[in-house]
């Protein structure tokens, strides 16, 4: 679902992210994980040509289409409807005078979605929320919430790929137990593909297959994730566990 070949990210010449080979298959959960500032985000957005005024080198396809040579249409064909990101702060994406429900139903209704009412009351369903959230304005929702409807969302719109950036951040340890478990739970029930951005290794070791590692915008350390964090060959993937509380 995703494939990316020697792809480099610059901005003014500089060079911010730079990662080798990165893979994910249907139903497959790929953490990228570092300390702020090593090139996480800037990955996770140049895969969907999010990345405005960076220079783009390499190969990056994304449900099968090549991000760097498509043209407008296409990207915006598999943005949110096949490949779908989810945000840190999803509620600061969210207008606050629109019902969640509304928002959901103008995005099936843009990307030409049919059945809205079941789609939207299955797909809240399948992250544990109960369809009476959709009449709930943002500010009526919690963090946790809020992650969970913006997963909701891509699940409406059919997404085959999600990309997550900080998917738990902000949360308390509970509520983030409870939005893994709805990631977990939708890799094996639909074989979703999964690409998360994390600092958080303990989160990572209870969801990822593999695990890339990024210091200074290139990639350190990868493999499967148990051999990685039980046994990282490189200095600085040691000191990230070792930070550990």
């Amino acid at each position: 679902m995703i494939e990316v070949r020697d792809l480099q990210v610059r901005y003014d010449g500089r060079l911010v992210a730079d990662v080798p080979e990165l893979d994910v298959g249907p139903g497959e959960c790929v953490a990228l994980v570092g300390e702020s500032g090593s090139g996480k985000s800037t990955t996770l957005l140049s895969l969907l040509g999010l990345t405005e005024n960076a220079e783009i080198s390499g190969h990056i396809s994304v449900c099968g289409v090549d991000v760097r040579t498509a043209t407008p249409r296409a990207l915006r064909a598999i943005r949110g409807a096949r490949a779908a990101l989810v945000m840190q702060s999803p509620q600061a994406a969210l207008s606050p005078a629109t019902r969640l429900g509304v928002l959901m139903r103008r995005a099936l209704r843009l990307h030409g979605r049919d059945g809205a009412e079941q789609a939207m009351a299955e797909a809240v369903e399948a992250v544990l929320l109960d369809r009476e959230i959709l009449r709930r304005y943002p500010h009526e929702i919690s963090g946790g919430q809020a992650q969970r409807f913006a997963i909701a969302l891509a699940i409406a719109l059919g997404a085959e790929v999600i990309l997550a950036d900080e998917p738990t951040s902000a949360l308390d340890v509970t509520v983030q137990a409870e939005v893994v478990g709805v990631l977990r739970g939708l890799r094996a029930e639909r074989g979703l593909a999964l690409l998360i951005v994390s600092h958080d290794l303990a989160l990572v070791s209870t969801i990822a297959d593999r695990v890339l590692v990024m210091k200074d915008g290139a990639v350190v350390e990868s493999g499967p994730a148990a051999g990685v964090l039980s046994e990282p060959s490189h200095p600085y993937t040691r000191e990230l566990l070792e930070a550990l509380p």
